[in-house]
């Protein structure tokens, strides 16, 4: 089974332009990414998938690889999926560019499921972290995902899911954390597939999977991812550094 992590990486953000060249401990932040899905040695290769002349020779002038995108795309799914078409590989492991931080435990946990997973039941896998603030459920910005009995995700929302009509029985409510393990075939259907109405109305990827049938497996995990996604962000993150 070949494993590989691709990192979007876009130039323009709208919150946080060029965010992604910005110095993070003497190296820019993608550098930084790239190096960090390295160390974790889970991947057979990794990969950084660009629309950026200026992203691709950083990366590559760093001895990383590095693939250009040929299309627009609006998610990073399709922009993974058109970059990987390709390429003889069975898992894509997407890492977001904008995290270098990166969990190794957790990441090693979504790409087990798979290995678990002869009859090849499993299309993807995705990580999610229980929150009890009341206004972090409450959060727009934060996606939740409830689950079945056995892990398999049944929606996402930006709304509170479960709504909580009855107190006290016990609900736990997760944020989702958009870090992805695909198979191959998985991301290939999302890729050539239609958005409908409720990925559209959401503004939500990951229900495109769920519109078409395919099977999220979910992860629980006590991680709390850290994107740089503000200049205050990466004053952070410098920081941490």
């Amino acid at each position: 089974m070949k494993i590989i992590a691709v990192i979007p990486a876009r130039y323009a953000s709208t919150r946080f332009p060029a965010k992604l060249m910005q110095d993070l401990g003497g190296k820019t932040v993608i550098t930084r990414t790239y190096e960090a899905a390295l160390q974790t040695q889970l991947f057979d290769d990794v990969f950084v998938v660009t629309d950026s002349e200026l992203i691709f020779n950083e990366v590559v002038s760093n001895g990383g690889k590095a693939i250009m995108s040929v299309k627009e795309h609006e998610s990073g799914s399709d922009r993974i999926a058109e970059a990987v078409e390709h390429l003889a590989v069975d898992i894509v492991v997407n890492v977001q560019g904008d995290e270098p931080f990166i969990d190794a435990a957790s990441l090693s946990k979504v790409v087990e499921v798979f290995r678990n997973d002869p009859e090849k039941k499993i299309d993807l896998t995705s990580l999610m972290r229980e929150i009890t603030d009341e206004a972090e459920i409450n959060n727009p910005n934060n996606v939740k995902v409830v689950v079945d009995q056995n892990g398999m995700a049944l929606y996402f929302s930006r709304s509170v899911i479960p709504y909580p009509r009855e107190k006290n029985v016990g609900v736990r409510y997760f944020q989702h954390i958009g870090i992805y393990a695909f198979r191959k075939q998985a991301l290939l259907d999302f890729y050539h597939l239609p958005m409908k109405s409720l990925e559209a109305s959401e503004k939500l990827e990951q229900l495109r999977y769920l519109e078409f049938g395919k099977r999220i497996k979910m992860i629980e995990t006590k991680h709390i991812s850290f994107g740089i996604d503000t200049p205050e962000d990466l004053e952070k993150a410098r920081k941490w550094f």
